[in-house]
């Protein structure tokens, strides 16, 4: 394969081309905000899954760190790496930071780059969640409250998953449940939480979780009651699966000591997900953008 081409600041290079300062704020703070999106094969050709909604989330989340993010171009540059690299199928990074200005903590003097980066991509939480499921593990954490931090993809927030995705893993899991101090689910490192029970599909609500894409997405397809579950409730759920752009939906195999197995249910709403973002259903109110 050709080496990657990535769009910065409005030209497309190639990736050993692009530069980074080491004295770069956002290196040093994370002060940066970026979104993860999928690019799917479709039989009218590529398509752009819900750029529009994670553009607007990305935007929300700049305002926070006083970027003016320019959506507009954002989406074009989306549409630009991805037509740049060939791709057909691609996972889409695009990153707004703070570069240069000086190492201090006030945002005026600073200035702020765009990126766009496309690149192939499987599940980060591996192939075979899809057959046996991800293993699942209460984590000790917490997760950052929004009280502190916009619950948005601020690129320093997320060494919180990192810690809590280390420790689940050192314990033999694939991935981490947050849990707040009073018992109430809230998300995964890196995907919202559902749960069925008698039939019923379940989206725990809480202020601290991102507000998912994909998750609203499932909400939107199953018709999910959303409200707030206790651990307990989690734990005697009949089927546990996680929903976010780079794990679509994924089945929870085992949940901290109790083998569940990925359930029929989780199952199908997983393969209606894949049909929609592949185009092999109608379009969900303009969700698959043309690139």
């Amino acid at each position: 394969m050709s080496a990657l081409k990535v769009w910065i600041d409005g030209k497309i290079v190639a990736l050993e081309d692009a530069r980074t300062s080491p004295l770069a704020h956002g290196l040093h703070y994370g002060t940066g905000v970026f979104e993860g999106i999928r690019c799917y094969a479709t039989p009218k050709g590529p398509r752009i899954f819900r750029l529009d909604a994670h553009l607007d989330r990305m935007r929300r989340g700049a305002a926070h760190l006083a970027i003016a993010l320019d959506v507009e171009a954002m989406a074009r540059a989306s549409a630009e790496v991805v037509a740049a690299n060939g791709f057909e199928n691609a996972y889409l990074r695009p990153l707004a930071y703070y570069e240069s200005g000086g190492l201090g903590l006030d945002v005026a003097p600073l200035t702020a780059r765009s990126m766009v980066a496309a690149m192939p991509w499987k599940s980060h939480l591996g192939d075979s969640h899809a057959s046996r499921g991800v293993r699942l593990h209460t984590t000790s954490w917490r997760r950052v409250p929004s009280s502190a931090v916009p619950a948005l993809k601020i690129c320093g927030v997320y060494a919180n998953s990192i810690i809590a995705k280390w420790e689940a893993v050192k314990a033999g899991f694939e991935e981490a449940l947050f849990v707040d101090d009073r018992g109430f689910v809230c998300e995964a490192t890196g995907e919202n939480v559902f749960l069925i029970k008698n039939g019923r599909v379940i989206a725990p609500t809480h202020d601290d979780a991102l507000p998912g894409i994909t998750r609203a997405t499932i909400v939107a397809l199953t018709g999910a009651e959303e409200r707030a579950v206790t651990l307990d409730e989690l734990r005697d759920a009949d089927e546990i699966f996680l929903t976010g752009t780079s794990a679509e939906v994924a089945g929870v195999g085992v949940f901290d000591a109790r083998e569940i197995g990925v359930g029929p249910m989780t199952r199908e709403i997983a393969a209606q997900y894949l049909a929609i973002v592949h185009g092999q259903s109608p379009d969900h109110g303009g969700w698959l953008t043309e690139v």
